[in-house]
């Protein structure tokens, strides 16, 4: 059986596998998504990949911080996240996590994060460059949202309604 922290993690890494698909709804942001990676020399494919774990990471912070568990990580407002992704420490990002990960890539994922953060140097600067992606596509989502301020739940609706997901809100994925 799935503990609750590892569904929680789970959600949380399928809110960040969903955050770009819908964001990038209006097209230009993506290519302006991928020239800004160009121009920082990261590959497009492993940033937007650390962007998408970076975000997980983030919601998982603050979730545990708050001792949110997965069935409530739907409450958890977009901008709280935001603010997690790019004020805290990147151990801080790292702290709680599951100590094994049912997703492979997600492992291999977290492990690069890791690696960036004792590294240090450049790769710091990578990682505040790929966390203000983050924050940026939050602040789109939160901008682009009627409501006066928009949760977690709400990138699962979205993804769902732009049929990008399954619509399980998704423990599966």
């Amino acid at each position: 059986m799935t503990s609750d922290h590892d569904m929680l993690w789970r959600r949380c890494a399928y809110l960040g596998r969903l955050l770009l698909p819908v964001v990038d709804e209006e097209e230009w942001r993506r290519t302006r998504r991928h020239e800004r990676l160009g121009t920082w020399g990261i590959d497009i494919a492993e940033g937007e990949r650390l962007i998408e774990v970076l975000a997980a990471l983030a919601a998982h912070a603050v979730a545990v911080d708050t001792s949110v568990s997965a069935a409530e990580l739907d409450v958890l407002p977009l901008s709280v996240v935001a603010d997690a992704v790019t004020g805290k420490r990147d151990f801080e990002l790292l702290a709680g996590l599951p100590d094994t990960f049912a997703d492979g890539r997600d492992e291999l994922a977290v492990k690069v994060v890791r690696l960036y953060t004792y590294r240090a140097g450049p790769y710091s600067r990578r990682l505040f460059q790929l966390s203000a992606e983050v924050r940026r596509a939050l602040n789109v989502l939160a901008e682009r949202s009627r409501m006066p301020s928009p949760r977690c739940g709400h990138v699962f609706f979205w993804a769902a309604a732009a049929g990008l997901s399954s619509g399980h809100g998704d423990l599966t994925n």
